[in-house]
């Protein structure tokens, strides 16, 4: 048994050095029918790094035929399914500018969506790569409004925009929190206006009244009792719109005291 299994792996080792040789002596042929078998092999073995090197050789050497294109469409699979998102992306892009008429444009244009949504980071981060997330999967949505990816294409966008929305209500909370009254109140006001429906709307309103007051009681005698006007209609607004809230017994007695105080 043990000289069995000896052999096989012999086997395999000599196999894939000859395989080794042969995929060099293809990549420095003219042989294009050959390297794009060669480069087909390779990539239903999974061997993707290998065939983008045939596969990029095909397409250069006949990028207007019926092989040029299959190549090059491989070529931006490969890349897709070694993860490399940014070269599978460009390679996606150029694809369905290049062929224009081909029957893969939809699902090139989709992938080309997902790369731009598997660059997107953690929303701490720059959003930047978010927003051209949010763009790409939208213009695949306008441009196949029949397919059946467009519920899946606007659950992603729906959670592209939730991490925009996480990163501004952090932005209203750091200003808060480092004291900048002035900045507070106008990225919650940015903030409320971007996402009326946000789940964060409560807290923002809240910390908008709260740095409003605080800015007044900070501010010169002329621009005092504006800002406490200010204030107290901001006050206001929140009892009517969140008459439950957890707050309101807090900005009741902020409320009072600014009233008693005028």
């Amino acid at each position: 048994m043990k000289s069995y299994i000896t052999k096989v792996i012999f086997l395999s080792v000599c196999a894939i050095i000859a395989a080794c040789s042969n995929y060099n002596e293809i990549v420095k042929g003219d042989d294009y029918d050959a390297k794009l078998v060669a480069a087909n092999e390779l990539y239903e073995l999974e061997k993707y790094d290998r065939c983008i090197v045939l596969y990029e050789q095909v397409y250069q050497h006949a990028p207007k035929t019926d092989q040029g294109e299959v190549a090059y469409y491989r070529l931006a699979k490969s890349y897709y399914l070694m993860n490399d998102y940014y070269m599978a992306g460009y390679y996606f892009g150029a694809y369905t500018q290049r062929f224009p008429y081909s029957v893969k444009n939809e699902e090139a244009l989709f992938l080309l969506a997902l790369c731009s949504v598997k660059n997107s980071p953690n929303w701490t981060l720059d959003q930047t790569e978010t927003l051209i997330a949010i763009n790409n999967v939208q213009d695949f949505v306008d441009r196949y409004p029949e397919s059946n990816l467009i519920d899946s294409c606007n659950r992603v966008i729906d959670r592209l925009r939730f991490k925009l929305e996480q990163k501004d209500y952090h932005k209203v909370a750091l200003y808060a929190k480092t004291e900048n009254y002035r900045s507070a109140m106008t990225a919650a006001d940015i903030f409320n206006a971007t996402y009326p429906r946000s789940i964060y709307r409560e807290k923002v309103t809240y910390l908008a009244i709260i740095n409003n007051h605080l800015l007044a009681i900070n501010s010169i005698e002329s621009k005092k009792n504006d800002r406490i006007d200010q204030t107290i209609e901001r006050y206001r607004n929140f009892a009517v719109e969140f008459p439950a809230s957890g707050y309101l017994k807090e900005l009741d007695v902020l409320y009072n005291k600014i009233k008693s105080e005028q």
